[in-house]
């Protein structure tokens, strides 16, 4: 039998459904044999892709590393496995710029497996009230002292372009060369350092999935204005269930600013792709997979029509039907080659600057420096 070495993300949402898909009858009598490994999320999100596809057939990445994988040239475009008609019908059917965000240099670069966005998390049973808007986020942070910011490894710099996102000014996008105007910049600084100030010291140094466990198990924490959504806290394993909200806005009715994340599933160049497999990746993208599948293996699906089904949002206390306008607006990073390391040094550059509590113009020219250092060669988003 054909054999696949692929490698995913160490969590259940990033796990299970894909072990659990690997061992279906259908594809256990047909192939090929799909050996699925795990690496921690710091590794998801820093790794070098094209080492990882190196030793791998499938890969499951984020849509930023695209362009040091183009670079690398180490994923097979979609286009030569799928075919570019079904290819745009899978962007047609997936929820917000979920497939989009794997475009890039002229092709898809991998298949939605599971999409996501900075979302709000809040424990509904301590606040009297979901606020909406940055202004209402930052009196419940001067009155309770318990909203904590999203800051370690590369959530400080993902915090800082969503927020300019919803302040009108997504990063980049208008201007490739200039991360965020002078204006923008420093509302948006000062607005973090505000927050980062009272941040309950208790989460500064842990990822999102960190944030929310101690979220579900303790009281010194009752919102995170901006965090990767994971519907498996909505009824989480210990603690109280947290509940999901779209991203904060400036103004009523403005931009729920969001920087997508998720998850896609990319093909290497070592992969030999068979009828079955493509058979077999296809089905992970379709309704019953998405719909009933992959959220019944504590996955998190990609398409529209499952994020706006009754019973899943029965099933998961509304978590998707109230972030889908999130995900539907998400903030698509740049993804040039260069792109991740300039997100992690950004990152820990804002972190100290937070704790010096340094002038925002100085962190917004060194910030743009950091940026103008990594655009690379050629610069396509």
């Amino acid at each position: 039998m054909h054999r696949l070495k692929a490698l995913t993300w160490d969590h259940p949402r990033g796990y299970n459904a894909l072990a659990a898909a690997a061992q279906r009858p259908e594809l256990a009598e047909a192939g090929p044999a799909i050996h699925w490994d795990k690496q921690p999320l710091e590794g998801f999100e820093s790794h070098p892709i094209a080492d990882l596809c190196a030793r791998y057939d499938l890969v499951v990445l984020d849509h930023p590393h695209v362009g040091e994988a183009v670079a690398g040239d180490c994923l097979q475009p979609l286009e030569e496995v799928f075919g570019a008609e079904l290819i745009a019908g899978l962007e047609a059917d997936s929820i917000g710029p979920s497939l989009r965000s794997y475009r890039f240099a002229g092709s898809h670069w991998a298949l939605p497996l599971d999409a996501a966005t900075q979302v709000m998390a809040a424990r509904a049973d301590l606040i009297d009230g979901i606020p909406a808007l940055w202004d209402e986020v930052v009196t419940l942070s001067e009155k309770t002292g318990k909203v904590a910011l999203s800051l370690a490894g590369p959530h400080a710099a993902l915090s800082f372009l969503s927020i300019a996102a919803a302040f009108g000014e997504p990063p980049a996008e208008k201007d490739p060369d200039l991360l965020v105007s002078k204006e923008t910049g420093r509302a948006v600084y000062d607005l973090m350092l505000q927050l980062a100030a009272k941040s309950p010291l208790s989460v500064r140094e842990k990822n999102p999935i960190g944030i929310l466990g101690h979220m579900a198990t303790h009281d010194d924490v009752v919102l995170c204005p901006l965090v990767y959504g994971y519907v498996n806290y909505v009824a989480p394993q210990s603690g109280r269930p947290l509940a999901f909200h779209n991203a904060p806005r400036k103004t009523a009715g403005g931009r729920p600013g969001s920087t997508l994340g998720g998850t896609g599933i990319g093909i290497s160049r070592r992969c030999s792709v068979t009828p079955e497999l493509r058979r077999h990746l296809l089905w992970l993208m379709g309704t019953d997979a998405q719909t009933h599948f992959i959220p019944g293996h504590e996955g998190q699906p990609s398409r529209r029509d499952a994020w706006h089904d009754a019973g899943l949002n029965a099933r998961w206390g509304d978590f998707y039907q109230n972030t889908a306008d999130t995900l539907e607006q998400a903030y698509v990073r740049p993804r040039h080659n260069g792109y991740i390391a300039f997100q992690g040094q950004a990152s820990a550059f804002l972190r100290q600057a937070f704790e010096e509590r340094a002038a925002a113009d100085a962190v917004l020219d060194r910030l743009q420096a950091l940026y103008t250092d990594h655009r690379g060669a050629g610069g396509e988003r």
